[in-house]
């Protein structure tokens, strides 16, 4: 379904995969793993033809069904449900029957009338060969399970939020029946109903599966291969192991590097020392040659081990000074058309008060933040600033960097009066040295822009953080610096996320709920509605 022969991938200079021969075939159900930045996401969109690779080539065959980490469909102006349908091409179809169906009520004359049913008849055959009605359906339990309920389905794409547009889209490669899935981080934005139901389908997916996720339940209950992209090697490990397997095995596999390696050295320091003793007599200077050569050769030739993987040392920003309330909003409202999203949504967020915002996929939560952060417009209402107020603001769609500048460029303009020593020193705290700040952002992966993403409030001096979602397409570790900077944070947090983890560390003192703008005392009594919301 899938083969690469000697494939190379590099980000710029640096070399993410060198030769790999990779094969996918009907059954496996692969979870490509590895750090943030090891290359990911890079290899997905290389499988699915998206971008070229350095060296090699891929072969497939099928249809490639393809979720990327940050999808972005052509047209906002078509519903849901057709942006779904369009998964087999039923959307087309679909819309042409109706048609036929018009021109066979009202016809013209008898010729006419004949034509427009030897059409409908066609169009009916081709629509009833990709699954016909009964397609319609799968799709649309599809969509319920993935938590998009019929009056989502009937709107226009652009009415919908960021997270509703990942679960069409996700919804719509699940129904496309393509030979190969390649899911990117298919569970973020989903509520816990939700990735309960997507581990059963993939479970028991066919054909061929690659999916990358952080979410090690996921990984546990799905994948029965594993690729492993060692970022020190630029190697892929192939495992033909289910998940709990080769967490057992890589630990097995790196104890033996470390004992290869540490018997290997000894080898290295016996030569060198008589190499060194020999070369004291002249007669032996040849064999002492002889001796460090076999040194060098054995040196070269050793398995690298695993370097602990490093981990940007995460911390917010010490928040400049500020009035009491440094921000506020009244009577804020948005619809779209004829769509209410929300309504009379008041609040006022104290110094260092830490908020957390809830409500159903759509409910407009991400909308409330853009509002509160000044890049969307409400309808009604108005958002006032304090004294002193400085707005970080976490986009979980990265809007606020610009994917065409570098990273040095997008510092700056995070903070115009900072030099680039000290631009550099911050990204490099981040793990972006040397030739990495000049590169694009647009060539990071999804974990890289969420560093570069936090960098960026570093640098701020903010003393109010809008954060939306600053949890998703992090790995473990990298998850645990963002919590940690979450619980020690000195200024005010407005939170949306459904990382229940996250809440715990930002130990809320008030709750939001969304579209009623309900505004109440944080207890544990609203702890079940992160992972629902």
């Amino acid at each position: 379904m899938i083969t690469t022969t000697g494939l190379e991938l590099r980000a710029g200079a640096r070399i993410l995969i060198s030769d790999a021969d990779l094969r996918v075939q009907p059954g496996d159900r692969i979870g490509l793993v590895g750090r943030n930045g090891a290359g990911k996401t890079t290899t997905l969109t290389t499988l699915a033809g998206e971008r070229v690779p350095h060296a090699g080539k891929v072969d497939v065959t099928g249809e490639i069904g393809y979720l990327p980490q940050d999808p972005r469909s052509g047209d906002l102006d078509i519903t849901a449900s057709d942006r779904v349908l369009s998964g087999r091409g039923l959307d087309v179809l679909r819309a042409r029957l109706t048609k036929a169906q018009i021109a066979m009520a009202e016809p013209a004359d008898d010729a006419e009338m004949e034509r427009a049913v030897r059409l409908y008849g066609r169009l009916e055959d081709q629509f009833a060969a990709l699954g016909g009605y009964a397609a319609e359906s799968d799709a649309a339990r599809i969509c319920t399970n993935l938590g998009l309920p019929d009056r989502v389905l009937g709107q226009p794409l652009r009415t919908l939020s960021g997270g509703q547009r990942r679960r069409v889209e996700l919804a719509r490669i699940l129904f496309s029946d393509a030979d190969t899935l390649l899911l990117d981080e298919p569970t973020n934005h989903l509520d816990a109903d939700s990735i309960v139901w997507l581990k059963g389908f993939l479970a028991s997916h066919r054909a061929g599966l690659i999916v990358i996720s952080h979410d090690v339940d996921l990984l546990a209950a799905v994948v029965n291969k594993v690729w492993h992209l060692d970022a020190n090697r630029a190697t892929v490990d192939v495992y033909n192991l289910g998940w709990k397997r080769y967490l057992d095995a890589r630990e097995t596999d790196e104890r033996r590097r470390r004992a290869e390696r540490a018997n290997a050295e000894k080898k290295i320091d016996a030569l060198s020392a008589q190499a060194d003793k020999m070369r004291a007599k002249a007669t032996k200077a040849k064999a002492a040659q002889s001796m460090d050569k076999r040194a060098q050769r054995l040196a070269a030739g050793l398995e690298q081990v695993r370097v602990q993987d490093k981990v940007a040392k995460l911390r917010f920003p010490t928040p400049a000074p500020c009035g009491r309330t440094p921000l506020t909003a009244e009577h804020l409202s948005k619809s779209y058309g004829s769509l209410e999203i929300f309504t009379g949504v008041d609040l006022a967020i104290d110094k260092g008060t830490r908020v957390v915002v809830l409500g159903f996929n759509g409910a407009g939560k991400t909308t409330l933040l853009r509002m509160l952060a000044g890049t969307e417009t409400p309808d009604t209402g108005e958002v006032k600033p304090g004294h002193g107020l400085r707005i970080g603001y976490y986009a979980q769609e990265h809007e606020t960097i610009d994917m065409d500048r570098s990273l040095l460029e997008n510092m700056r303009s995070a903070a115009p009066d900072s030099t680039d020593t000290e631009l550099r020193k911050i990204l490099g705290a981040f793990l972006f040295s040397g030739d990495a700040v000049d590169q694009r952002t647009g060539t990071l992966s999804g974990g890289e822009r969420t560093r570069l993403a936090m960098a960026t409030l570093v640098v701020s001096g903010a003393n109010v953080l809008l954060l939306d979602e600053p949890t998703n397409n992090l790995d473990p570790a990298s998850r645990e610096q963002v919590l940690e900077a979450l619980r020690t944070y000195q200024g005010a947090i407005v939170l949306v996320t459904h990382d229940e983890g996250a809440v715990h560390a930002l130990n809320p003192d008030k709750v939001i709920i969304l579209p009623d703008g309900t505004e109440d005392t944080w207890s544990a009594d609203f702890a079940d509605l992160v992972s629902l919301a």
